[in-house]
């Protein structure tokens, strides 16, 4: 693996060996502190972010590498003087090993790779995808369900922009017997694209308009944040589909309820001590899930 650009590029095989990976530097953090060592990774975020910069940055400095980074890089970075990004990128692959992009635009990550002489990985395509985030999600399943294939899983919130269900649902397409309910207002369902897409993988896909349209037994609930961002200059208002303790308990005891993060009201507070919340453990395993991803494309390299 050179670039990480999309979840196109992964097979099945290829998460299982992500995730043994991952595994190992869970439970052996201490054989993987130098594996990056002189080596140099620059996170490039031209979109804000917390966990997925801080986590990056954090498996870089636990694998023994360095980090150069611009946070805000839209504006405070020679963007605004009016500098391409292929012609950022050229300048930027000079003084590292590897970039961690996040842009507004659905191609930025593959412009880059374009012009790259150091791997791109993609943080965050505008409404495109989100790949290293869909496979800590896949990950996160994985640990607490201690399989993939036959699964059920609700993608709940905004379908359309929301780039981690976008890629969410081509990796769980890479496994058998998968049922995926869809859960939006009209206005962000998930696009035809990606539905069509699944029907090509045999994945079941049933969109719904409320939570009691999803079975109580289902496996995962992914909910997401309404991207208010990708149409900040409409008048176009959401109503939230909440999740509280009230409408978790609907659900099985052994439903599992995740999150991207950051949330707004589409989960309420009152739900963080269930068991069945584990978007928090969700998080910490991104940094976990990264160091494997950067030690596959950097270590030996």
């Amino acid at each position: 693996m050179y670039h990480v650009i999309s979840c196109d590029q992964f097979s099945r095989d290829d998460l299982e060996s992500i995730f043994r990976l991952t595994d190992a530097v869970r439970s052996q953090p201490e054989a993987f502190r130098t594996a990056l060592a002189g080596k140099i990774v620059a996170t490039v975020f031209y979109e804000p972010s917390t966990r997925t910069r801080l986590s990056f940055e954090a498996a870089v400095l636990r694998l023994g590498g360095n980090v150069i980074s611009t946070e805000n890089a839209k504006e405070m970075s020679s963007a605004i003087k009016g500098e391409s990004l292929p012609d950022t990128i050229r300048v930027i692959a000079g003084y590292c090993d590897a970039i961690v992009l996040r842009h507004p635009d659905i191609r930025s990550a593959e412009v880059a790779a374009q012009v790259s002489r150091v791997p791109i990985i993609n943080a965050g395509s505008g409404s495109g995808e989100h790949p290293t985030q869909a496979v800590l999600d896949v990950y996160t399943i994985y640990q607490y369900k201690k399989k993939i294939d036959g699964l059920t899983i609700a993608v709940l919130g905004d379908l359309l922009f929301g780039r981690t269900v976008h890629s969410l649902v081509k990796l769980l397409a890479l496994y058998r017997d998968i049922t995926i309910y869809g859960l939006s207002r009209d206005v962000l369902s998930l696009p035809e694209d990606y539905i069509a897409y699944l029907a090509t993988k045999g994945v079941r896909y049933i969109p719904c308009r409320s939570l009691r349209e999803i079975p109580p037994e289902v496996d995962v609930l992914y909910h997401t944040r309404t991207q208010t961002e990708r149409f900040a200059n409409t008048d176009l208002q959401i109503e939230e589909f909440i999740i509280d303790k009230e409408s978790l308990d609907y659900f099985s005891p052994h439903t599992i309820l995740m999150h991207p993060l950051p949330r707004r009201n589409e989960i309420a507070p009152d739900v963080d001590g269930d068991k069945r919340a584990v978007f928090f453990a969700q998080s910490h395993y991104g940094m976990y899930v990264r160091m494997s991803l950067l030690h596959s494309i950097l270590a030996g390299r």
